[in-house]
């Protein structure tokens, strides 16, 4: 499959995805699948010369317990999260090292040092662009990354600021890390393209380093590269023979999504590994069916089509309602039928997948277990102990 075409050029085979017993299953449910989770992990292994240590996973997508000790089954033992509640779910599961890649304060960054204290197993670190950022964490165990905007600008300090990155870096002293550089803007350019946007960020960012180093500032660890930029990081000659230990940290490609197999180079060798089961509800029009699987099941962050239909290329999902999927068909197909089940590959799992609060984990056609989503949403917004006392006075 060529970058950009649309998903239904993949030869998806329906009996990889289907569930014998799926009439018993309420809809509309999450599947993943974790024998091609198994495979997404071993193709991003092999992009890295199969060393697990150069891969920091955003688990923003595989937010479950259970796929976080399938990667640490591989030895990806060092990660990367966006809330406490993510945070939290891979101390426990025995994370090595967390980055916590979001600029938390006040409350929240409080919370994320109860965390980093209750797991002193797990070293725990941080974001920050600014020297008033870095004093919440002055004096705990948590580590500091600068956060480096690389044109993006959703987060961080402007990459082309290179004076006061040094300085901020010397501000922070020993709790500094390294950078923390995310890319994720490279999307919007084709694949053709794409290789050259994305080093040139980089070698603005190799300006940074050098700097720091000149100043007697070594940056520990470099992360850059969510997942539309992985393969080209992987190809810049800059990175090579540096003495910084320089980690990726695409999370999407756990389960993949259409736009993430969009995206990426066919030779990467991924695949969709989650999927979400829905039925076929109703057949309003001659040329068109409604699911159950809404904007409450699928994401509709990304646009519209949602989702694409596996084994079904001549069905068109379109703009979906809370819970209401409507599906075009071409006129020379044949609809489903009222009951009948469709798998349906979001358009972006990785909110979808935060809609569920259990996934069916399916093996050859047979459920094997049900795991619990565990890191969806966010923790109590008062805390644990403080919504204990809340709940104590009210009763």
């Amino acid at each position: 499959m060529r970058a950009g075409a649309p998903l239904h050029s993949l030869d998806l085979s329906l009996d990889v995805y289907s569930l014998d017993n799926a009439d018993d299953v309420l809809t509309p449910a999450l599947i993943i699948y974790p024998e091609l989770v198994d495979a997404n992990i071993s193709a991003t292994l092999r992009m890295l010369g199969n060393d697990p240590n150069r891969w920091r996973p955003h688990i923003k997508t595989a937010k479950l317990s259970a796929i976080l000790h399938q990667l640490i089954g591989h030895s990806v033992v060092n990660f990367k999260c966006s809330t406490t509640l993510e945070l939290l779910t891979a101390c426990q599961a025995g994370a090595a090292d967390v980055l916590l890649a979001f600029p938390v304060t006040g409350a929240n960054a409080r919370r994320a040092v109860e965390i980093a204290n209750q797991f002193p197993q797990t070293r725990v670190s941080v974001l920050v662009e600014t020297f008033e950022q870095a004093l919440h964490w002055s004096g705990s165990s948590i580590g500091v990354f600068i956060d480096v905007n690389p044109g993006m600008d959703r987060t961080g300090i402007g990459q082309e600021r290179v004076e006061e990155i040094v300085a901020l870096a010397r501000r922070i002293g020993n709790q500094f890390r390294g950078l923390h550089y995310y890319d994720g803007h490279v999307s919007a350019f084709e694949l053709a393209q794409r290789e050259t946007h994305v080093h040139e960020g980089y070698d603005h960012l190799l300006q940074i380093i050098d700097a720091l180093e000149s100043s007697g500032l070594r940056p520990g660890e470099l992360i850059t590269s969510g997942t539309p930029a992985t393969p080209f990081a992987i190809t810049y000659p800059g990175f090579r023979n540096r003495s910084l230990l320089h980690r990726v940290s695409p999370g999407t490609v756990v389960f993949n999504d259409m736009t993430s197999l969009e995206q990426l180079p066919p030779e990467c060798g991924y695949v969709p590994a989650a999927a979400v089961l829905s039925t076929v509800i109703s057949h309003p029009t001659p040329n068109r069916v409604t699911c159950d699987a809404g904007h409450k099941s699928v994401s509709a962050d990304a646009g519209i089509p949602t989702c694409s239909v596996i084994g079904r290329s001549d069905l068109a999902p379109l703009k979906p309602s809370e819970e209401h999927l409507p599906i075009e068909g071409s006129p020379a197909g044949t609809l489903p039928k009222i009951g009948e089940k469709l798998y349906l590959i979001p358009r972006h799992v990785c909110p979808t997948v935060n809609n569920f609060d259990e996934a069916l984990f399916v093996v050859q056609g047979r459920i094997r277990t049900i795991e619990r989503v565990t890191a969806r949403g966010h923790e109590s917004p008062l805390g644990l102990e403080t919504e204990k006392l809340v709940l104590s006075l009210s009763s």
